[in-house]
């Protein structure tokens, strides 16, 4: 299912793509064995960004790297506009469970909102950097709204210039205004 997120974003050679939450990189590959594109891949993980350069390294792929926090704008961008943005933002893992079982006793109530919070923010900075027209793909490995259909109605609500793009596909579910696969 995480590979379907290069599809989603189909990048096109020479574009600007950013890979927000990068880390390990394999979706950041899949993007590079895609198209000849510009890659800026961030995590906010220095360890994660190590994993994702090794990652790159052993497939002969070359992207940008960076430790950064995607939320904090200023403190990676050069001002130059994405074509594209996969946001694979940090989530409950709640779709993983079976491959992550201690999800289900180390999970609280309360990290769905905070981590809802965090998408939040982290969708808004995404957007800033996005050029008029391109691409902007949320996904999460959770199963739960508040990460997925709710968190996208409530993006699109706040968001006036931006709009949802029905996702044609045999695979999943239709979710608020994107897919979901379940477990």
């Amino acid at each position: 299912a995480a590979q379907l997120a290069a599809d989603l974003v189909a990048p096109v050679d020479g574009e600007r793509v950013l890979d927000a939450c990068a880390a390990p990189g394999n979706k950041t590959a899949h993007l590079l064995e895609r198209a000849a594109a510009d890659v800026l891949a961030l995590d906010v993980d220095g360890e994660r960004v190590a994993t994702l350069e090794a990652t790159l390294t052993r497939l002969g792929l070359a992207a940008r790297t960076q430790t950064a926090d995607a939320r904090t704008v200023d403190s990676w961008w050069d001002g130059r506009a994405f074509d594209a943005i996969l946001l694979d933002a940090p989530c409950s893992g709640t779709g993983v469970i079976r491959r992550h079982p201690d999800i289900k006793r180390l999970r609280r109530p309360r990290d769905i909102r905070e981590l809802a919070a965090l998408q939040a923010r982290l969708l808004d900075a995404a957007w800033h950097t996005l050029a008029p027209g391109g691409t902007l793909l949320y996904a999460t490995c959770s199963v739960m709204p508040e990460e997925n259909a709710d968190q996208v109605a409530a993006f699109l609500a706040r968001t006036p210039d931006a709009r949802a793009e029905t996702i044609e596909a045999a695979w999943g579910r239709p979710a608020g205004d994107g897919r979901q696969l379940l477990p």
